[in-house]
């Protein structure tokens, strides 16, 4: 028997899977160990000791492809020494290049895209009845989305995917080439799915999404009415959701959020990306610097105290010194709990990456620096309104080195507090002692 057979029969297979990018990315690697246990496979914490290796890639910055290249030629060596090692790329880098990267990294057995994953139990199975390479990239946009949330180990927190691909086109992003076309999962199923993730232990889901705003059910629900029953029909604790575009957040959203303020989280993602209303025209972001704020003070009027965090790209295609200004000042108008900010990078298919007035990386650079340091001012200032309080804490782990609990308030702040392990999944009232810009401290009450 040869190598690749013994390997194929036998009870102990090992899978390595390196993943980058987003939480989609996350999501979409715990599904993949899900699919590979039914072939037998564990995961395993290192590639020497996989007998199956994954990239999940992200293709959303810069030099994806380089990295790709890099870490397989990391394994290289390990192939060597164990022909029977199959390697595979998975995500957006693999449904961006394709048969390219086969050609371009011979060492590849296989590429497989985000819409091919519930294949991968099919591929795996492949790889071993031919030494030929495989390549599954295909949308499948004239299918329902119908999965089911696949996790191991889902618990206190979990995040359920409720849509997937994107219809929205910004001028800088590659996820409608690399996600495809936008597709809701049904309300019924999600409820059902929900449900059955509280029977597993966990108190918290977060809504996963590229457009959560934009769900719509195949019986013509909304978003907020998904919120509604999420809040109504399922027995979890707390819901979150990620990310929302500011275009299609409305008064109705807001007033269910409000109305379900006991279980929907004080804590909203509304991405911006820039301040300036001519630069969110060239995005095609759908709206201007007024109208995002005009969102931002209906939310805070409906929901008083909560948190906002927001997304940022500095450098975009002919961004002038002082249309980033006009970002610094937005940061100092809404007041941000936190922000995650990145420098702009061409992505391929996007109609940005082919703008001729790109701006210089060091230029780039100087304005992210910049406006961190803004923000660990306004994060630094804002965390000083929790000292005193006591909040309720989502406690999700327990540290026995250090003998202290952490978890997440309603506002999504990380708090860390002596505790016990039995506290995990509780959820408990803390006193905040002390508050830096991104975590906070306190006791149990």
């Amino acid at each position: 028997m040869d190598n690749s057979a013994e390997i194929q029969n036998s009870s102990t297979k090992g899978v390595f899977i390196n993943t980058y990018g987003c939480q989609m990315n996350v999501n979409d690697t715990e599904r993949m160990f899900s699919l590979l246990e039914m072939l037998n496979y564990q995961s395993v914490p290192s590639p020497e000791q996989a007998s199956l290796i994954i990239i999940n890639s992200c293709s959303v910055r810069e030099k994806p492809v380089h990295k790709v290249h890099s870490e397989v030629g990391r394994y290289r060596l390990l192939k060597e020494k164990n022909p029977a090692l199959r390697i595979g790329v998975a995500g957006c880098v693999a449904q961006q290049e394709k048969k390219r990267l086969l050609k371009d990294i011979p060492v590849l057995d296989f590429v497989f895209g985000p819409d091919n994953i519930d294949q991968l139990p099919e591929i795996v199975g492949d790889l071993y009845k031919s030494e030929d390479s495989l390549m599954k990239a295909k949308f499948q946009h004239g299918e329902g989305y119908h999965v089911e949330t696949m996790i191991r180990n889902p618990g206190v927190s979990t995040f359920v995917n409720i849509t997937k691909g994107c219809d929205n086109f910004c001028s800088f992003c590659v996820v409608p080439f690399t996600r495809g076309r936008e597709r809701s999962r049904p309300l019924t199923e999600l409820i059902k799915d929900i449900q059955s993730l509280t029977k597993r232990g966990v108190r918290e889901v977060t809504l996963l999404g590229q457009n959560v705003n934009s769900y719509k059910s195949d019986c013509g629900t909304n978003f907020g009415g998904l919120l509604r029953a999420v809040a109504e029909d399922t027995d979890v604790e707390r819901i979150r959701y990620t990310t929302s575009h500011p275009k299609d957040f409305d008064q109705e959203l807001v007033d269910i959020s409000q109305q379900y303020r006991s279980k929907i989280c004080d804590y909203i993602h509304l991405p911006v990306q820039s301040g300036n209303s001519e630069v969110l025209e060239r995005m095609n972001r759908g709206y201007s610097r007024e109208e995002y704020l005009d969102k931002v003070r209906m939310i805070k009027d409906t929901i008083p105290g909560v948190a906002l965090s927001t997304d940022i790209i500095v450098g975009f295609p002919g961004e002038t010194r002082e249309q980033y200004e006009d970002t610094a000042s937005l940061l100092e108008e809404v007041k941000y709990e936190s922000i995650y900010a990145f420098k702009y990078s061409p992505r391929p298919f996007t109609k940005a990456a082919r703008w001729p007035d790109q701006i210089t990386d060091e230029e780039k650079s100087d304005r992210l620096n910049r406006l961190f340091e803004l923000q660990k001012r306004i994060s630094g200032e804002l965390s000083q309104k929790y000292l005193g309080q006591v909040k309720e804490v989502l406690v999700e782990n327990f540290d026995e080195k250090k003998g202290n609990n952490n978890g997440r308030t309603t506002e999504n702040k990380l708090t860390h507090f002596p505790g016990r392990k039995d506290l995990v999944g509780q959820l408990i009232k803390v006193k905040i002692t002390k508050a830096l810009p991104t975590i906070l401290h306190g006791e149990i009450i």
